[in-house]
């Protein structure tokens, strides 16, 4: 089984996947901004078209356990911070993603890793519930490239 450990390849693959309509969710969307500014955070896409503005943060996945994808694995205030800017950003009215890049094949589903965070696995239960979107993709990794594979389901544990 080949691998993705290329922490860049999450945010590289978001704007290709707009670019060549990969992920539905994004093909409303006419312009495509990395690094945006939002607050003190700098988040890693922001979209806007006609439906309006879509801010986005991808994340780098590569642990899986019994067929489930788990982020993060190790603890992240990073991810944190993340969390919390883009609870804000929903509860202000934005619509807000959270794009999982899982950079193996062998996942079924995906859920936070409460077992290794457990304050960033409150933070997703929140966001979720205050209207972020959790986008989990499992790439195809293979010698020739990397593609991207349909969306998972999210495991509620």
């Amino acid at each position: 089984m080949w691998v993705g450990v290329n922490t860049l390849t999450p945010n590289r693959m978001l704007r290709k996947a707009w670019e060549f309509s990969l992920v539905p969710e994004l093909e409303p969307y006419t312009h495509y901004q990395s690094e945006a500014r939002f607050g003190a955070s700098r988040l890693d896409a922001r979209l806007t078209g006609a439906t309006g503005t879509l801010w986005v943060e991808a994340k780098n996945v590569t642990l899986v356990e019994e067929g489930v994808a788990y982020f993060p694995d190790a603890v992240t205030q990073r991810g944190q911070k993340h969390l919390r800017e883009l609870i804000k950003l929903a509860r202000s009215g934005c619509k807000v993603a959270c794009f999982y890049l899982i950079q193996r094949c062998d996942a079924g589903c995906f859920a936070p890793a409460d077992f290794i965070d457990k304050e960033f696995s409150t933070l997703f239960w929140e966001a979720l519930d205050a209207g972020v979107a959790a986008w989990p993709y499992p790439a195809k990794v293979t010698p020739e490239g990397i593609g991207l594979a349909h969306l998972l389901p999210l495991l509620k544990i």
